[in-house]
């Protein structure tokens, strides 16, 4: 039995407790950050970003890592965002 995917509602309750699980600095989305990124994902199903700088392209770098790790993008709120991928296999 699998279980069902926190509601929206539920995950943004969730990622108000939750720690900056991973900054992303000026050098951008690089290979490195990616792996790192869904490595984290990998851990932990709820991961908060922090942009570091990137003011004027936080948005769109959050919809593209979203769609590049496929992850749902909870929330991005200022300086930090919240992704969520469910664990494979639980």
């Amino acid at each position: 039995m699998s279980e069902a995917v926190p509601s929206l509602r539920e995950l943004k309750s969730r990622a108000q407790l939750t720690p900056v699980s991973i900054r992303l600095g000026k050098a951008g989305a690089s290979p490195e950050f990616l792996t790192a990124f869904n490595e984290t994902l990998d851990l932990r199903e709820l991961v908060k970003l922090r942009f570091e700088g990137l003011k004027d392209e936080r948005k769109s770098i959050a919809r593209q890592l979203a769609e590049t790790t496929n992850s749902q993008l909870v929330q991005q709120v200022g300086h930090t965002a919240v992704f969520f991928r469910k664990r494979a296999g639980g």
